[in-house]
């Protein structure tokens, strides 16, 4: 066992698949920082707003995912080398056009589900209610947001 009661073995794997989340999670936040910053046209300033929060949300999250991948016992990635070998996501480079960066971030959501969805998994078998709950808490909101972007580019 863990120092939190888990069984460690599990806990690593749990972690490992916390690890990849932290990961794509680093990519979405670039992502994100290089939309607001590029972002042109009619809707610039309502993207460039709403960019930023997404951003500053993504953070938040990112912080939360390494200290609960330290609860488990383990160490979160912390190069952009860990980052972009496990990344899954696409990386948007010079993206300027509001479609095409909520569309970006689109794919970035849906692909953050399934990772979630695989983690909370893991999670809910060795009954680690701490990640299960953040990581619903993850989906919950990420779900959200696709609905609203969905529902703008409609």
């Amino acid at each position: 066992m863990n120092a939190i009661g888990l069984p460690q073995e599990q806990a690593t794997i749990l972690a490992n698949s916390l690890n990849n989340l932290l990961a794509n999670f680093q990519i979405y936040y670039q992502n994100l920082r290089g939309l607001h910053w590029n972002i042109k046209g009619r809707r610039f300033f309502e993207l460039h707003v709403k960019f930023e929060e997404l951003y500053t949300d993504a953070q938040l999250k990112i912080d939360m995912i390494a200290e609960r991948i330290l609860t488990l016992g383990e160490t979160p990635f912390h190069t952009f080398e860990s980052y972009l070998s496990k990344n899954t996501l696409p990386i948007g480079e010079n993206v300027f056009e509001d479609e095409d960066a909520v569309k970006l971030i689109l794919q970035c959501l849906q692909r953050l589900l399934i990772l979630e969805r695989q983690t909370i998994k893991l999670a809910s078998e060795i009954d680690d209610e701490g990640t299960t709950t953040l990581v619903s808490d993850l989906i919950s909101k990420q779900e959200k947001n696709i609905w609203m972007f969905h529902a703008w580019i409609a």
